[in-house]
């Protein structure tokens, strides 16, 4: 992951260990919402799988966070942790506040009672999962924020200069600007 030593920068160093630890805590809650929602025997259901999509592509985001690091792709990374973890916000809140309603839509094969009890659960996973994903983009921008100040962009500076000024006036002609 090419993460520097604590020796280099301890504040920089605790920040990315914060980063990992909560990129993992983020996939086990999305993992977690996954077994639940799969419990519901949504299948038919286009809610239910577009939930079930939701919650693995916020399990993709988190484990790619944690095997890239937040250098790598930066912005398309933190253009998909910020769309899931607005829609995980919007499916915590529906299933926290509209348990009843939000089951109807969902069509699941699961008793009432119990599929009450399992979305209320989703909605509280989903919570966790919406405030850690925001937690996770602020660690991301500040390991990103601290890894410029310390340089580790500086050797990506260019130039617009294409090249020296004795080397354009042997250029033809037309070339010469």
């Amino acid at each position: 992951m090419g993460f520097a030593s604590s020796s280099s920068n301890p504040s920089l160093y605790h920040t990315r260990k914060a980063f990992l630890l909560s990129n993992y805590i983020l996939l086990g809650a999305a993992s977690g919402c996954i077994f639940l929602t799969l419990s519901l025997r949504l299948i038919p259901s286009l809610c239910g799988l577009l939930l079930i999509f939701l919650h693995c592509l916020t399990a993709v985001s988190a484990g790619f966070s944690c095997s890239v690091g937040p250098a790598a792709s930066h912005m398309a990374q933190t253009a998909v942790s910020s769309l899931t973890a607005i829609f995980q916000g919007a499916v915590a809140l529906l299933a926290l506040t509209r348990t009843s309603d939000f089951l109807t839509e969902l069509k699941s094969y699961v008793r009432e009672d119990d599929a009450e009890v399992i979305l209320k659960m989703v909605g509280a996973l989903g919570l966790l999962v919406f405030v850690l994903a925001w937690v996770v983009l602020a660690l991301a921008f500040v390991i990103r924020l601290e890894g410029e100040g310390d340089g580790m962009q500086g050797s990506n500076v260019r130039s617009s200069k294409v090249g020296n000024e004795e080397q354009l006036k042997d250029w033809p002609w037309p070339f010469q600007v």
